[in-house]
């Protein structure tokens, strides 16, 4: 064997060793982000690798949500409660400290407005928040078996659902399907003294208090909240500076 032969054959196992060892990393690089690695630390990107101090009473579970919303509207958002550790101590139980019964609406998800994460929140979703027998069946199970102190009935500014329901008080006639139920249980909370985006926007405050007092007087809630071991508020989203107020009466 020639000396170029050779050292064409050692260039060749040189390369094809580097080859391997090329594909096997990329392996293991597959293999960690199919099992949710991918290089991340430990306690993943965002949270701390155990659980947060669950708030145990009313005001110390709105506390932590008004100050989630702080941390929403100036964009220092902690993204808590999102770790692998978090997501497999998860996998025994639940304990959220706050049930938030809010809109449809893709703008107002309660878990980004309050800044909270997996396990944090019990949220309950309607249109319009309206209430029907499966929202406060969930509700309840929320308060009586997971032991949540806090209920928070949260609006927001230009929803449609009010919106569509004080038009169709307006111009008279049924909704499409479903759609009626909404009208019919908004209705009550429009104030017809007032014109156009005025009238919209008292019936959303005004519907969330509904709402609020409905609850806080249902017969399975209200004990608790006689007793003080449970709050239920109403709380109003403004889309324009991304802050949540309470509302008058909640």
């Amino acid at each position: 064997m020639t000396v170029e032969a050779g050292h064409v054959r050692r260039e060749r196992r040189r390369f094809v060793r580097a080859a391997l060892l090329g594909a096997a990393a990329g392996a293991a690089g597959l293999a960690g982000l199919l099992s949710g690695g991918g290089g991340s630390p430990p306690g993943g990107a965002h949270g701390s690798p155990g659980r947060r101090r669950r708030p145990n009473t009313p005001e110390d579970a709105l506390r932590e949500l008004l100050a989630g919303n702080r941390r929403w509207r100036s964009n220092d958002g902690q993204h808590p409660d999102e770790s692998p550790s978090v997501r497999q101590t998860l996998v025994s139980g639940q304990h959220p400290f706050a049930v938030v019964l809010g809109c449809v609406d893709s703008r107002v998800p309660p878990e980004l407005v309050f800044d909270q994460g997996l396990g944090d929140l019990l949220t309950v979703r309607s249109a319009g928040a309206v209430l029907d027998e499966a929202v406060l069946a969930s509700i309840a199970y929320g308060v009586l078996e997971l032991g949540i102190p806090l209920v928070v009935v949260l609006g927001h500014q230009s929803c449609g659902a009010v919106a569509t329901a004080v038009h169709a008080a307006e111009v008279g006639g049924e909704l499409p399907g479903h759609m009626q139920y909404l009208a019919d249980q908004i209705r009550p909370s429009i104030d017809s003294t007032l014109m156009g985006p005025a009238r919209v926007d008292s019936a959303i405050t005004a519907h969330i208090d509904l709402v609020r007092a409905r609850l806080a007087a249902d017969p399975v809630l209200a004990p608790k909240v006689a007793a003080r071991t449970l709050s239920v508020i109403g709380a109003r989203y403004e889309l324009t500076d991304q802050r949540v107020h309470r509302v008058a009466g909640g």
